[in-house]
């Protein structure tokens, strides 16, 4: 492992920093936006924002790469995204956050374009899985990282906002300095959702359900803390229980995967995930049992995501992968942009608590949906599917399409390895 990572460590090393900027900037929308008076339905409009912007840069940021280069657009998007995280605490009205929002997740979104297509370009055939997983356990480690750093400020001022843009901009030293030169990044055109439905009903509807419930947690999950009053650090650890839960959770879940029936595990884990949400709805505020259901929920809901994207590999032919990640993409995308929407209304017209609410009832629809579908397709053998690899939500049709490919080629190693020792 030490010799994968030897070639990419700057990458990763600054995929961390951005990380830490964005991590923070997120939490800080809800923090800021409660100091500030803004509604739940204001903080959904601006948080679903931000999914607008993350869903356009995943179709437009392939064209700009193949005009100017990657490191001519990855240079701009970053000042950019720098730019705009500076000029929320300037312009604290929800019209001017929601169209800021739209801009750092045009830029996140291109960001994300490049660094996977240098890291998938340094990685081989045999070390593909292993540099996908460190470039997660990275995104997910700045994540929990940024939640961190939010206790060392008032997100009343612009320190922390400052901070942010910060980090933002010195992440792109150790990439740009290090990055070769790659192939122009070629993105196949996305499989109409028709046709993706058609191949894998459970995946493109899970995915959907699924871009809802983590743009939920991701976006709506400081507004919830700071609408039933719990400190700034109460908030970030709130948020850092939803990803370390995913960071935890990952592994024994992408073992499980490559055991059994698919959807049998996508339904446990859903049942799962509405218990959890069902402990922090009925907990009223109790800090420990918040802490202990957001562990969950979060827990599920990234290894949900590449469980899904592994079932639809299962369901569709090699030569249609490319073309379904970027359909997927766009599912998710959708997904995210309702989700927020729908629960900043019902937090706004019910309760805070509505929060759990929602995304509960979607963690059930996507256990109800998943058992509906054990009747309608027969089992695929398990020594027939291919292998799970962990993928995380904000991942670019780039990283979709690598981690597609490595787990048709590790199943056809592992089979092939299997029949020799038979």
């Amino acid at each position: 492992m030490i010799n994968v990572l030897s070639g990419v460590w700057a990458l990763l090393l600054g995929i961390v920093l951005i990380m830490l900027g964005n991590g923070m900037h997120f939490t800080l929308i809800g923090l800021r936006g409660g100091i500030e008076g803004f509604s739940s339905t204001a903080l959904a409009v601006v948080t679903s924002g931000y999914f607008v912007g993350f869903l356009s840069g995943a179709r437009l940021t392939p064209l700009m790469i193949q005009r100017v280069g990657h490191v001519r657009v990855f240079a701009a998007l970053g000042s950019f995204m720098s730019a705009a995280l500076i000029a929320l605490p300037l312009l604290t009205e929800p019209w001017a956050w929601t169209l800021l929002r739209v801009l750092v997740g045009f830029c996140m979104s291109g960001i994300y374009v490049a660094a996977e297509s240098w890291l998938n370009a340094a990685a081989t055939n045999e070390t593909r899985g292993k540099v996908l997983s460190a470039y997660m356990i990275a995104q997910t480690l700045g994540i929990i990282g940024a939640q961190g750093l939010l206790t060392l400020g008032d997100a009343g001022t612009s320190v922390l906002f400052i901070c942010a843009s910060i980090l933002v901009s010195v992440s792109f030293a150790p990439i740009l300095l290090s990055a070769a030169a790659v192939p122009v990044v070629d993105v196949a055109k996305p499989m109409p959702l028709r046709d993706l439905f058609n191949g894998s009903p459970l995946g493109t509807v899970g995915i959907f359900l699924l871009g809802s419930v983590y743009a939920t947690q991701s976006g709506m999950g400081a507004v919830f803390g700071t609408k039933i009053g719990l400190s700034a650090r109460q908030i970030s650890l709130f948020i850092a229980m939803l990803f370390a839960g995913a960071l935890v959770m990952q592994y024994p879940i992408g073992w499980m995967s490559d055991r059994m029936d698919r959807r049998k595990l996508i339904f446990g884990l859903s049942v799962l995930g509405a218990a959890a949400c069902l402990l922090g709805w009925v907990t009223d505020g109790g800090i420990w049992a918040l802490m202990f259901a957001a562990f969950f929920a979060g827990g599920v809901t990234t290894p949900l995501y590449a469980l899904l994207l592994a079932y639809t590999n299962d369901s569709l032919s090699a030569s249609d992968m490319p073309a379904a990640s970027g359909g997927l993409v766009f599912t998710f995308g959708l997904g995210a942009i309702a989700g927020p929407l729908v629960t900043g209304w019902a937090m706004q017209n019910l309760e805070p608590g509505a929060f759990w609410l929602v995304i509960g009832v979607t963690f059930v629809a996507i256990a109800l949906y998943a058992l509906y579908r054990m009747t309608q397709r027969a089992i695929a053998p398990v020594d027939e599917t291919d292998s799970y690899l962990n993928v995380l939500p904000t991942a670019s049709p780039v990283a979709i399409e690598a981690a597609g490919e490595w787990a048709i080629e590790n199943a056809e190693a592992e089979r092939e390895a299997k029949a020799e020792v038979a």
